[in-house]
């Protein structure tokens, strides 16, 4: 016997049968499908390709879980491939029109399509994780029919997948940083590493100045956003963020006061590893200029 799966052209229905040659396929479909074959010509094609399967060898040397077509009448097969893709992300596109065109939230789509197939998360964008992750538990592992240990799980993993993605553009940033020094030293020759920035010995008048700026908005919202915040700031945000007196800044966020202190340690300790980084960038350069100043 061999699973095979039936469908019918214009029909999103798709059925599971068992059949060991290629007639009892036939029959199976004619009975399953509603389809008779003395009213109009039936003609049995694989979903895939569009390929008749009308030899009984060739039926049996088709793997399992093969998916055939009825084309009834005139009806002619037809790709089911969306710009380079594949059968069945089209089809899983074709079982969500329902879902994208209603007033449904983004993250309803996107728990539909994940439920459909997890795999689908290869296709999401970074946007979309962090829907996901905005999503409360409880909800979420109701839309994907998950119990709610396995949601938290799905919503760190996504939370881990946002954060390497940020580190690669962070190594990305600090290749640029070696590349632009490196180039700079072979035009103007080694320049001494510049000294890390201590925030705690900034000149006191523009520290009374920091704190009476207010954060932007978009930092405001990254802060109250995002579970790791400070790995979304650039360097001039994290500053600022670390000028904040804490109690502004505990009263802008709607947080406790240790968790705005927290929060701009967490800025502090990124910001001065960022200064290291660029410190060790420009010690590699030095090294590169003497090495090459051997070699001449």
């Amino acid at each position: 016997m061999k699973r095979c799966v039936l469908s019918v052209r214009g029909n999103k229905e798709r059925h599971g049968v068992a059949a060991s040659s290629l007639q009892e396929l036939h029959d199976k479909a004619f009975k399953i499908l509603n389809v008779d074959p003395t009213k109009e010509p039936v003609t049995l094609v694989l979903a895939e390709d569009g390929t008749i399967v009308d030899d009984e060898d060739y039926f049996l040397c088709l793997p399992e879980d093969t998916e055939f077509l009825i084309l009834q009448g005139n009806k002619k097969w037809a790709p089911t491939t969306v710009d380079g893709g594949t059968a069945w992300l089209a089809r899983e596109s074709v079982e969500m029109d329902d879902v994208d065109g209603s007033d449904s939230p983004r993250w309803k789509v996107l728990a539909a399509q994940l439920k459909e197939n997890l795999s689908n998360i290869i296709l999401l964008s970074e946007s979309d994780f962090q829907t996901l992750i905005d999503v409360k538990t409880e909800e979420l592992s109701t839309d994907m029919a998950m119990s709610p240990a396995k949601t938290e799980m799905l919503k760190e993993t996504l939370q881990r997948l946002l954060d390497r993605h940020e580190e690669e553009r962070q190594c990305k940033e600090l290749l640029q940083l070696y590349l632009e020094a490196v180039k700079k030293d072979t035009i103007d020759g080694p320049q001494l590493p510049v000294e890390p920035k201590n925030m705690d010995e900034s000149d006191k008048e523009e520290t009374e100045m920091s704190h009476k700026t207010q954060l932007s908005n978009h930092v405001l919202r990254i802060l109250k956003e995002k579970r790791m915040p400070h790995l979304s700031l650039s360097n001039e945000q994290l500053e600022a963020v670390c000028a904040q007196d804490p109690s502004t800044l505990s009263a802008d966020l709607n947080c406790s006061l240790q968790d705005a202190q927290q929060m701009q340690t967490s800025c502090q300790e990124q910001l001065q590893q960022r200064y290291e980084q660029v410190q060790c960038m420009n010690s590699l350069a030095n090294v590169s200029s003497n090495k090459r100043k051997d070699l001449a």
